[in-house]
């Protein structure tokens, strides 16, 4: 069987603040394990609180453990400075969040253009190209000139679906994607992620307090104080 494309081996959390000659030490993960295989798709549940968001935030590299080691496609992830993170993120990962970051000055077609102008790795006539065929895919054909206040809230986190695919990444990351949507928008939202999926053989994370969008995956993680509470198989 293949090697996991995603690797967590005992990895921690803590954040340590002070409080004058005090050093007050909070454990949002404890000791985590967890291997998730290339293609499946992964719901990540659990109350607010239990470290979900730090767990997706340490598989992507946006955070570093304090102890343990994080993998990516057979690389240590939790070694690398900002530098080599920045470019395994952007060559491997695709980010979806609940509040999409759009660039307001920038339209649609422009704002999934710009991780592949990121240091020079598209010409800028490609990247126009591949962006358009995105939100063409995306339902969101007439809608390449619209600038994020002229489009829904679910048409601009479509815009963020494809951004986040825009440099063919290897793992979609996505935390409370449909977390800001109306039940009409995040039913797009679950339709599109399981298609990627299924279609394409996308390996995809979601955190999500979505009971009927953790129910559409593959596989569901529940976290509970810092700890994997259940894992289970879904399909």
């Amino acid at each position: 069987m293949d090697d996991p494309i995603i690797k967590l081996e005992h990895v921690s959390k803590e954040l340590i603040m002070k409080n004058g000659r005090e050093e007050i030490v909070t454990t949002i993960l404890p000791d985590i394990s967890l291997d998730i295989r290339r293609g499946e798709f992964t719901s990540i549940t659990g109350p607010s609180g239990s470290g979900k968001t730090t767990l997706l935030y340490l598989i992507g590299g946006l955070d570093k453990p304090t102890s343990g080691n994080a993998f990516l496609d057979g690389e240590e992830i939790s070694s690398m400075d900002e530098e080599q993170l920045a470019e395994i993120r952007n060559a491997k990962l695709g980010f979806v969040y609940q509040f999409h970051f759009l660039l307001p000055e920038f339209n649609a077609l422009e704002n999934v253009m710009m991780p592949m102008l990121a240091r020079g790795r598209v010409p800028v006539n490609e990247a126009k190209k591949r962006a358009a065929e995105l939100l063409t895919q995306l339902g969101l054909p007439d809608k390449l000139h619209n600038k994020p206040n002229q489009l829904s809230g679910g048409q601009q986190q479509r815009v963020a679906v494809a951004r986040a695919l825009a440099n063919n990444p290897i793992v979609i990351l996505a935390d409370e994607p449909t977390g800001n949507l109306d039940s009409k928008s995040a039913e797009v939202i679950y339709r599109l992620f399981t298609k990627l999926n299924e279609e394409t053989g996308q390996t995809i994370v979601v955190v999500t307090h979505d009971e009927h969008f953790a129910s559409e995956t593959k596989r569901l993680v529940h976290i509970l104080d810092g700890q994997i509470d259940s894992d289970k198989k879904l399909r």
